[in-house]
């Protein structure tokens, strides 16, 4: 029996690494789209066996060319997203709602058995964000052109090879003040990677008539419980001051002009809406796959990165146990 053949969007990422590795494992072929090869190919080409993945260079918007990988595709996956705009092209408008809709149209074009698209959690209260307002418009659009969708909505997703808990150690490893947004009370779900890759295998292998799906893990943490478990983990004490509002918005002015920028003002926006089920959809407990990796245990396996010491730091080169054993 041939192999199944998955069209994916973005999967250079975080998620589409471990999403890669997941769906070839299960005998399925992946056809990766990416806008740089030379850039991105061998960090793509290591995560499954040769055979089983294909790579395609292409720019998202080059609408012919993408049109003939929808020929072969059964199932095609969105991972693409963005924080930030930058430049012209890379706008929340173009990338979260332009974009998705193309890709619905052909997949109801090509007949493809399920479109996966992942969104982000908390949007529909976020009526202030451009970022939540984009994302919005792209689900309405790809379910009114594509209703075989399914829109998955994750709380902050992470991992070893994430921009969240990675970057807030790094910052909170260097800064002696970090601040608090809104006082630090915003509620977030995290969600590991590999907990959020298992729902979207289990939606392409076995369908979903689930069209919106929040994806949140076990436990429920504010911004500040976070920060506060990162510094436990690096061994870290540092000064957590609550902003102002006025003061947040001056930094945000200010970060957001850096090439990469640490926060902008419409994701400072999004900071005072909590990052939790909305109560209006089905989440993934409710579909029988609750998430079972918890924020700290987790972190813990690679945050001797950021401690003094690095790896020596871990506790197999804790020299009291090891005098202990000898």
């Amino acid at each position: 029996m041939k192999a199944k053949n998955c069209l994916i969007f973005g999967g250079s990422g975080q998620i589409g690494s471990f999403l890669i590795r997941k769906l070839t494992k299960n005998n399925l072929r992946v056809t990766v789209v990416t806008r740089n090869i030379h850039q991105r190919g061998l960090k793509i080409k290591t995560q499954a066996n040769a055979g089983y993945i294909n790579i395609v260079e292409a720019n998202i918007f080059e609408e012919s060319k993408i049109e003939k990988l929808f020929v072969e595709a059964d199932y095609c996956i969105n991972l693409i997203g963005i924080l930030y705009e930058k430049g012209r092209g890379n706008t929340f408008k173009n990338i979260h709602t332009i974009f998705p809709t193309l890709i619905a149209k052909l997949c109801r074009k090509y007949d493809l058995e399920h479109f996966v698209h992942v969104s982000a959690l908390g949007i529909n209260e976020a009526i202030d964000s451009k970022y939540a307002i984009s994302k919005l418009e792209g689900e309405k659009n790809i379910l009114d052109n594509f209703p075989r969708s399914t829109i998955l909505r994750p709380s902050i997703v992470f991992s070893s090879s994430d921009n969240f808990s990675t970057q807030f150690m790094t910052l909170l490893n260097r800064l002696p003040i970090f601040p608090l947004y809104y006082s630090g009370k915003t509620k977030f779900m995290p969600i590991h990677c590999s907990d959020l890759t298992d729902i979207i295998y289990h939606i392409i292998s076995n369908g979903s008539d689930t069209q919106i799906i929040e994806c949140i893990g076990p436990e429920t943490l504010t911004f500040k419980e976070i920060l506060e478990i990162l510094l436990n983990l690096i061994n870290k004490k540092r000064l957590l001051l609550p902003f102002p509002l006025a003061i947040a918005k001056l930094s945000a002015k200010f970060f957001q002009l850096l090439p990469k920028p640490l926060l902008t003002e419409d994701q400072l926006r999004l900071l005072k809406y909590d990052n939790v089920p909305s109560g209006k959809y089905k989440t993934n407990s409710n579909i029988g796959l609750p998430s079972k990796l918890y924020f700290k245990d987790e972190v813990k396996k690679y945050c001797y990165m950021w401690r003094d010491g690095g790896e020596f730091s871990t506790e197999k080169y804790n020299f009291k146990d090891i005098n202990k054993k000898s």
